[in-house]
């Protein structure tokens, strides 16, 4: 079984964990923000570097410009990922120093 985490359009993960950090199968619940992003790396334990890119527009010269912001993600046991793949993070309480953001799924 699943939680309701209060997002229709995201689908829960096939497996089952016993993560009390996890969206799904814990008690952390997901508030403010929702991004899609791209995996960099995992080298660390349970947690992802994920590239945000953006557009930014210039206001004198009427243009947009890219920007890229590196954001740190816990990924729960249960959502496999890969350097590469594009996920869906949701915001979440501070659960580090540096992590602020939990991944929800695969796109």
């Amino acid at each position: 079984m699943h939680r309701n985490i209060g997002i229709p359009w995201i689908k829960p993960p096939e497996k089952v964990c016993d993560d009390p950090l996890c969206p799904w199968h814990g008690s952390l619940p997901v508030r403010g923000m929702l991004m899609e992003v791209t995996v960099e790396r995992l080298k660390m334990n349970r947690t992802a570097v994920v590239i945000h890119e953006y557009l930014h527009e210039t206001a004198k010269y009427l243009r947009f410009m890219r920007r890229r912001k590196r954001n740190h993600v816990r990924v729960p046991p249960c959502i496999e990922v890969k350097p590469g793949d594009r996920v869906i993070i949701g915001e979440t309480r501070p659960l580090a120093k540096s992590v602020s953001f939990v991944v929800l799924g695969k796109v």
